[in-house]
């Protein structure tokens, strides 16, 4: 058999002192009441931390806050399970213990009694027939064995026996080996091996070697083996040799101010490295100090360690942070038990539990009248919350008073203030003293707490208005009146009335007028009355049917003014007959049977539509081809009969609105063969193209022409009579003068005075005495002498076309202004070279064939001289009116139409 060692006099004196809490327990229980005792059923023998039931603690005291047992050798958790301490043999059928529980506050203790049975087996009784069944002795098996932790000794240390069986018959030697002999830590154990004793040779930490797996063997002298190995393991009782410690040396928590009681504030943990599931690492959390003192705010779950609220008080604006200084113990927290302590900083957040207040209740302040967009006043509030935050800083609101937004108020960002401003100008007239209320909130919603327990803080602002001399003024800004159209000059109606604010009456005051787009209407400087300068003409006015606006200046002794807008509105009279909105339609016949013709009237409506239509009573031919028939309100259909022939039709309608106003219209109507009319207009267009006024012109130049010859014939008469020859060789120059009588005649013009046109960019006509001669070296000079009375301007006519009537009348002085030809030669040259290119070409810069092609020389005596195309540039723009030109012309016209 093996037996273990003792384990000191560390057992004795806890033993001693469990006697005492007995004692002192059994004091307590004579007013304790007792609770349902519990049965368990266990072996006899248990081994230490093993459990072995469960009490409900609950339901003997709900409210226990304190647990303690009678047996040392016994300990109870907080849900009832009931475990052993250490390893307990049960020498007796029955062992009972009590669990007393604790109310501290209320002063009670109820007991719980636990009793603890095993049964023997009972040996049955063998029957005389049966067989005497006999057990073979075991020869040797492990021995259950441990040793304390942390042994005093004295070392070597008695652990166990180890024998074996066949030790009776023979010379035995016993030996052992494993972790702890011949494996790390090296010589821990050692075995005598004559006496199996087994002894340890130092002391043990449980903490790095639990339990040490040796293997015994018994062996004869000569070496054989007497038994099997045998398995022994030493198992290392845990002492409470470690101090529980926390996972951190300091915890930092934050909580709301204002949350509610119970909250959780933060969570502390903490470790033990001896034997689970023992008294050694049962730990409880308790709070040894906080900092402030009190009142005490916080509490700790003895199990968990979670901090949580302990009081409704808390209050940043007091304290904005804790300290507290944690503990932890194992044994549950007995006085005995080992511990360790932590910080615990807990910061308070802040909560909008206070109202910002005003640090006035009332305030008044003076404004001019007429000021705006200026600071009047600052409101300082007062917020015991966190500075620059949503929770300190204040809207400011105008809850009575601003009806008519005169004000504003906004914060101040940097102080926090709220600033009062004028934004409209006030009116000292109308209102002298003006009362507002202003609230003051923050930005984060107040909390519910405080939201019930305070009101909205407000203040009242009395605004007094002083008084300014402010001029005239202009109300309303626009007045009307009314004139009725065409009135006669001279009208005078009430005009713009404005007034002194202050005496409420517009004497002294003067007017002006600033703007009159028409210059209609004049003021009265002292009246204000207005008085028409001209007629009024409502049609005139753009845009029509909207009021004429006058603006005026009234003007007080100061010289301070207003303006004002006088919006005159213009009666209309039915001054305006009917317009018609065609003046020229065509008509394709047969295709269209009628056309719609409408009218318009720019007078009013009451003056305009409905309009009646009617033929004027003018050629029976137009009634007989023309009818008329109603639309609508402002058109009539224009039929014609199957007699009308190609043709364009003038066509008197006479129109006439609903108040009798009526006009007559001449509508052109062009009676065309085609399918559209825009084939006649096309039609018309091409032969306007044809007939253009370069051929009508090449016509009259060919008039001029024959006139010209018969001029000339005429005055070639005259010359062969007075037996003057015209030089031969003139008529190779460049330029022939066509009007000469004779060479050496001192006179150009008759005694009728006629006059030949010169071809130059000035388009002057001139009439003079003409001279030549021939000088030495063959070289002619001609000498133009002006007239005397009648200069060369005095020769153009009142168009373009000059006769040769055009310079009759009147008697020609010769003065001494003589040129030679040469000059004339310079200066006319050029001028009629580019006249004649530009003339030979059409549109297309290609020489056309149909113009009047120049003609150099006529031959031999011909009076008329060269004719060509050469007239001004100037009569191009004077040639519309062969556009108009009557039907005689149109053969003349298909005659020289370009094909």
């Amino acid at each position: 058999m093996a037996a273990c060692g003792s384990q000191g006099s560390l057992r004795g004196a806890l033993r001693w002192h469990l006697l005492l809490l007995l004692l002192i327990l059994a004091v307590f229980c004579f007013a304790c009441e007792a609770c349902k005792s519990v049965i368990f059923r266990t072996p006899s023998h248990l081994e230490a931390d093993k459990m072995i039931g469960k009490v409900n603690l609950k339901e003997c005291l709900q409210s226990a806050d304190v647990t303690r047992l009678s047996d040392p050798d016994f300990r109870v958790l907080d849900d009832g399970s009931v475990f052993t301490t250490r390893e307990v043999v049960l020498t007796d059928e029955k062992r009972s213990f009590t669990i007393l529980l604790s109310d501290t506050k209320r002063q009670m203790q109820k007991d719980i009694t636990v009793l603890l049975k095993h049964q023997k087996k009972v040996p049955r009784k063998r029957h005389t027939k049966e067989p005497v069944l006999r057990r073979a002795k075991r020869r040797w098996a492990p021995i259950p064995c441990s040793m304390q932790e942390n042994s005093l000794g004295p070392f070597p240390l008695l652990l166990q026996q180890v024998q074996s069986d066949a030790a009776q018959n023979y010379t035995i030697f016993y030996s052992i080996r494993g972790r702890g002999v011949d494996q790390e830590p090296l010589d821990l154990f050692f075995i005598d091996k004559h006496t199996g004793n087994l002894y340890c040779t130092k002391p043990v930490d449980r903490e790095q070697y639990e339990v040490f797996d040796l293997v015994a063997s018994a062996s004869t002298v000569d070496g054989y083996s007497a038994d099997s190995s045998l398995p022994l393991p030493i198992r290392v009782e845990d002492e409470n040799d470690n101090h529980p410690f926390f996972t951190e040396s300091t915890y930092n928590f934050e909580i709301l101010e204002s949350s509610r009681l119970g909250s959780t504030v933060g969570v502390v943990c903490a470790m033990d490295r001896d034997e689970p599931d023992t008294l050694h690492t049962l730990l409880k959390y308790s709070i040894l100090e906080q900092t402030p003192r009190s009142p005490g705010f916080f509490s700790v779950h003895p199990r968990k360690g979670v901090i949580t609220l302990a009081s409704h008080s808390l209050d940043r604006e007091v304290v904005d942070k804790y300290t507290l200084i944690m503990k932890v113990q194992d044994m549950d927290g007995q006085n005995f038990g080992l511990m360790n302590t932590s910080t615990c900083l807990i910061t308070v957040k802040d909560a909008n539990d206070n109202v910002p207040t005003f640090r006035q209740n009332t305030y008044e302040v003076s404004v001019e009248e007429n000021t705006f967009n200026v600071e009047i006043l600052r409101l300082p509030i007062e917020d015991k919350d966190l500075i620059n935050t949503e929770n300190w800083r204040a809207n400011f609101t105008i809850l009575k008073g601003n009806e008519k937004g005169h004000f504003k108020i906004s914060t101040d960002k940097a102080t926090n203030e709220g600033v009062l401003y004028v934004i409209k100008p006030l009116n000292y007239e109308e209102n002298q003293r003006l009362i507002l209320e202003i609230g003051v909130s923050n930005e984060a919603p107040l909390t519910r707490e405080t939201v019930s327990r305070s009101a909205t803080s407000r203040a009242v602002v009395t605004v007094r208005v002083q008084d300014q001399d402010e001029g005239p003024e202009c109300h309303p800004p626009t007045q009307y009146v009314r004139i009725r159209e065409n009135s006669e000059v001279g009208l005078k109606i009430n005009g713009y009335q404005a007034y002194d604010p202050e005496t409420k009456s517009g004497s002294g005051l003067r007017y002006k007028k600033l703007h009159d787009p028409k210059g209609w209407i004049n003021i009265d400087e002292r009246s204000g009355s207005i008085v028409t300068s001209k007629i009024l003409d409502r049609e005139a006015m753009s845009p029509k049917n909207v009021v004429y606006n006058i603006t005026v200046m009234a003007i007080d002794r100061d010289g301070k003014s207003c303006t004002g807008t006088l919006a005159v509105n213009i009666e209309d009279v039915n001054d305006n007959a009917p317009e018609m909105v065609q003046n020229y339609i065509t008509v394709c016949k047969p295709k269209m049977a009628y056309t719609d013709i409408s009218a318009v009237d720019s007078d009013e409506a009451v003056n305009g539509p409905p309009f009646s239509f009617s033929l004027a009573n003018t050629s029976p031919d137009i009634n007989k081809i023309w009818t008329l028939s109603h639309v609508n309100d402002t058109a009539a259909r224009l039929s014609y009969r199957s007699n009308a022939y190609f043709q364009e039709y003038d066509v008197p309608i006479i129109v006439k609105d609903r108040a009798g106003q009526s006009a007559t219209r001449t509508v052109r109507i062009n009676l065309c063969d085609c399918v559209h009319p825009t084939q006649c207009r096309a039609a018309s267009r091409s032969g306007g193209v044809r007939l253009g006024p370069w051929a009508i012109l090449a016509i009259l130049l060919g008039v001029a022409l024959l006139c010209c010859v018969l001029l000339t014939l005429v005055c070639g008469v005259v010359g062969t009579r007075k037996d003057k020859r015209f030089p031969e060789d003139l008529a190779q120059q460049n330029l022939i003068i066509s009007n000469t009588e004779a060479p050496g005649d001192d006179r150009v013009c008759s005694a009728n005075g006629f006059m030949t046109q010169s071809v130059n960019n000035s388009s002057q006509g001139f009439c003079g005495t003409l001279g030549s001669g021939v000088k030495p070296g063959g070289q002619e000079t001609f000498e133009m002498t002006k007239g005397g009375h009648q200069t060369l301007d005095s020769c153009r006519g009142g168009g373009h076309h000059h006769t040769l009537g055009s310079c009759r009348g009147g008697h020609l002085e010769v003065d001494n202004c003589r040129y030679v030809y040469s000059d004339w030669h310079n200066f006319t040259q050029p001028r009629l070279g580019d006249k004649l290119h530009l003339y030979n070409q059409n549109e297309d810069n290609i020489r056309s064939a149909d113009y009047v092609l120049p003609y150099n020389y006529e031959g031999r005596g011909s009076p008329a001289g060269s004719v060509g195309c050469c007239s001004e540039k100037q009569e191009e723009e004077g040639l519309d009116f062969l556009n108009n030109l009557e039907p005689k012309f149109t053969a003349l016209a298909e005659a020289c139409m370009k094909r």
